[in-house]
C-alpha cells in the first residue's frame, strides 16, 4: 500500500495537468495542423479534403488585396515598432530623473495598455473623424482651411492605425526600459559622471547599449502585435477605405467569413504563422543558447 500511495503521489501532478495538455494539443496544435492542410486544398465555403498542392498560395500571391495587406504590414510594423521604441525610451529616460508625481505619471502612461484594442480603435476613430474630431475642433477655432482627413484618405489611412497603436503600446516599452535602466549598476554611472561624461552621453553610450536584451524583447513583442493586429484595424478603419488599410489578419477574416474563401484564408493564416515563427524562433534559440552557456 505505501508503494501504491507513493506511485500515486508522483502521478497526481501528471493526471491534473493531462486535461489541459490534451485541450491545448487539440485546440491549438490540432487546429494549426488542420489549417495548414486546408490551405493545400480547394476549400471555399466549406472545407474540402482533396489535396491540391500549393494552388491556394499561388492564388494568394496573385491577389492584389493580399499584396496591399503585406505592404501595409511592412509600413505599419516598421513605424509601429520604431515609434514605440523611440517614445518608450524617451519616456523611460524622463521618468528615470525621479521627477515629482512619478507614480501618477507612470500610471497615466501605462493606462492605455489596460484598454482593449477595440476601445482604442473606437476612441481614435472619433478623434480622427473629420466631422467630429481634430479637424472639426481646429476649424471651430477659426482655421477654416485646416484639414486632417487621414482616416478617410486611402493613402494615409494606415498611418492612423500607427498613431493608435503607438499610443497604446509605447507605455509597455517604457515599462520595460525603465526597469532595465533602474537595474543598471549605478556605480558605473557615478564613475562616468566623475570622468566628466554628460547625462546624454551616459544614456546613449553606456546605459542603452547595455540593454540589448530589453531591445530584443521589446522588438519581438511589438512585431508579434503588429503581425496579428486585427481588432485595432477593424475598430478604427474597418480595413478601409475600400481595403486600403487591410492587414493580413483582416484579409484572413474577410476571406474566411465574408468571401467564402476558406482555403485562401487558411493560406494567409499559414503565412502569418510562418512570419511569427521567423521572429520568435531565433529569439528563443538565442535565449536558450545563452542559458546553456551560463
Amino acid at each position: 500500500m505505501p508503494a501504491i500511495f507513493k506511485w500515486l503521489d508522483h502521478q497526481i501532478p501528471k493526471i491534473a495537468i493531462a486535461p489541459s495538455f490534451a485541450a491545448a494539443l487539440l485546440f491549438v496544435y490540432g487546429f494549426i495542423a488542420w489549417t495548414a492542410y486546408i490551405s493545400l486544398t480547394k476549400s471555399r465555403m466549406f472545407p474540402r479534403y482533396d489535396f491540391e498542392g500549393l494552388h491556394q498560395y499561388e492564388r494568394l500571391f496573385t491577389n492584389p488585396r493580399w499584396m496591399v495587406a503585406l505592404e501595409n504590414l511592412a509600413v505599419f510594423g516598421g513605424l509601429f515598432i520604431l515609434f514605440c521604441l523611440l517614445v518608450g525610451i524617451v519616456l523611460a529616460i524622463l521618468l528615470d530623473q525621479h521627477i515629482r508625481a512619478e507614480g501618477a505619471i507612470r500610471t497615466i502612461i501605462l493606462y492605455p495598455m489596460a484598454l482593449s484594442f477595440i476601445v482604442t480603435g473606437t476612441a481614435w476613430k472619433w478623434i480622427l473623424n473629420p466631422g467630429l474630431g481634430i479637424e472639426r475642433v481646429v476649424q471651430s477655432w477659426g482655421f477654416e482651411n485646416f484639414t486632417f482627413d487621414w482616416l478617410v484618405n486611402p493613402e494615409t489611412a494606415i498611418y492612423t492605425v500607427v498613431i493608435a497603436g503607438v499610443w497604446q503600446s509605447s507605455g509597455f516599452v517604457m515599462a520595460l526600459f525603465l526597469a532595465g535602466i533602474r537595474g543598471f549598476d549605478q556605480e558605473i554611472v557615478k564613475a562616468a559622471y566623475m570622468d566628466g561624461a554628460s547625462l546624454t552621453r551616459i544614456y546613449l553610450s553606456i546605459i542603452l547599449p547595455s540593454l540589448r536584451a530589453v531591445f530584443l524583447s521589446a522588438v519581438v513583442v511589438l512585431a508579434h502585435l503588429a503581425i496579428k493586429s486585427f481588432d485595432l484595424v477593424i475598430a478604427l478603419t474597418g480595413g478601409g477605405p475600400g481595403y486600403a488599410s487591410d492587414l493580413p489578419a483582416t484579409f484572413m477574416y474577410a476571406m474566411a467569413f465574408q468571401r467564402s474563401e476558406l482555403g485562401n484564408a487558411a493560406a494567409s493564416a499559414v503565412i502569418m504563422l510562418i512570419t511569427v515563427m521567423a521572429i520568435i524562433v531565433p529569439y528563443l534559440y538565442s535565449e536558450l543558447r545563452k542559458k546553456g552557456h551560463d
